[in-house]
């Protein structure tokens, strides 16, 4: 067996209203398209994956991500596009996003350029973009 990809990710968010805010913009930019909006779920799909957004339960509601707990460390969306990570870092610009390292290449594959940045609770998304097939060939 060998699997294709991920299908979906989900993240529960501590405020779900400033997260939905957050990632209708975020999601849609990369190419995503929303196809469940309720009360308690934002989901959008694109680019072979989905990225679900949840409303947490009574009792963790305004609780705070921790990076190197035991967990989700970060999320990295691919690009096909070198230039995808620069527009991308003009548009996390417009919005005011915490930028943790900006537009750089890192020794992760050859050719590896990435962002990282955070979303409102603190989570650590990133894109990155490898020429080819990188590490995944």
């Amino acid at each position: 067996m060998e699997v294709n990809g991920i299908a979906h990710i989900f993240l529960t968010a501590s405020n779900f209203e400033r997260s939905r805010e957050f990632y209708r913009k975020l999601l849609p930019f990369l190419g995503l398209k929303p196809v469940i909006e309720t009360e308690t779920t934002y989901y959008c799909v694109g680019g072979r994956t989905a990225v679900g957004i949840s409303a947490p339960s009574a009792e963790h509601e305004g609780a705070a991500f921790e990076q190197k707990r035991v967990g989700l460390h970060h999320l990295c969306f691919r690009a096909r596009e070198r230039a995808d990570i620069d527009e991308l870092h003009g548009f996390l610009q417009t919005l005011g996003v915490k930028i943790i390292r900006a537009p750089r290449e890192d020794q992760w594959a050859p050719g590896y350029y990435s962002i990282l940045f955070e979303d409102p609770d603190g989570i650590r998304l990133e894109l990155n973009h490898v020429p080819g097939k990188g590490l995944l060939a």
